[in-house]
């Protein structure tokens, strides 16, 4: 799942730590690929460290749920079936724009539909210290956190959240993920047709997309 269907699981949490490490997994992978952290076991004396392990720990537990589900598996295929020919010619391969895709739609969804705030998100990730994340990052092994707070800092400050509640820009945050990969993903002609594709397919789970919150709420709760 994308930043804002993680958030959705925990919109009511008050404590900006635990926030914060339901999206860190993310955050860190757009900042550096190649960082691989594994502080699921860590307890700790400061009370902030463990409200982001127990965040952490959160992620993984609704992405494997997420991506496991007939939910995603469904619509992550029929997905990628509408991208591919519309696509001919670029180098992304049609499963990653279909995964990409449905987590992008369902971000949109939830706040087009309303059932989160950006800004509140957004506000939590403020309210969070640097000296807590730094230490918490040191004691899960990153011995430089340097690239980490240089993207972290310009992902607050820029926002660009918030532009997930047009539809119309679905196809170009697809396109600014695939960048991290192929340098010319798309040409405009694709960014287009894959918006058309986009725009139709988010009206395809207008209806029932809140089912996969709710069954992975269930999981989680059991």
């Amino acid at each position: 799942m994308n930043f804002l269907s993680h958030y959705y699981f925990d919109r009511h949490e008050r404590n900006c730590y635990h926030i914060l490490g339901t999206v860190l997994p993310d955050l860190l992978k757009n900042a550096d690929k190649t960082i691989v952290l594994h502080p699921e076991k860590i307890k700790h004396a400061d009370d902030d460290i463990n409200n982001i392990v127990n965040g952490w720990n959160k992620h993984l537990a609704v992405d494997r749920y997420f991506h496991s589900s007939a939910f995603f598996l469904e619509h992550s295929h029929q997905l990628k079936k509408m991208l591919s020919p519309v696509i001919t010619g670029s180098p992304v391969k049609p499963f990653f724009l279909g995964h990409i895709g449905v987590e992008l739609i369902l971000d949109n969804l939830l706040l087009t539909t309303n059932k989160i705030t950006v800004q509140d998100f957004y506000d939590h990730l403020q309210s969070c210290q640097t000296d807590k994340i730094k230490s918490f990052l040191t004691v899960a092994g990153l011995k430089d956190t340097t690239r980490f707070f240089r993207f972290f800092e310009g992902f607050k400050k820029d926002g660009y959240l918030h532009t997930y509640a047009d539809t119309k820009q679905i196809a170009y945050a697809l396109k600014r993920i695939c960048m991290r990969v192929w340098n010319e993903p798309f040409t405009n002609e694709h960014e287009a047709d894959i918006n058309e594709v986009v725009i139709t397919y988010r009206q395809n789970l207008l209806n029932n997309f809140m089912d996969v919150f709710n069954e992975i709420e269930h999981k989680i709760g059991d």
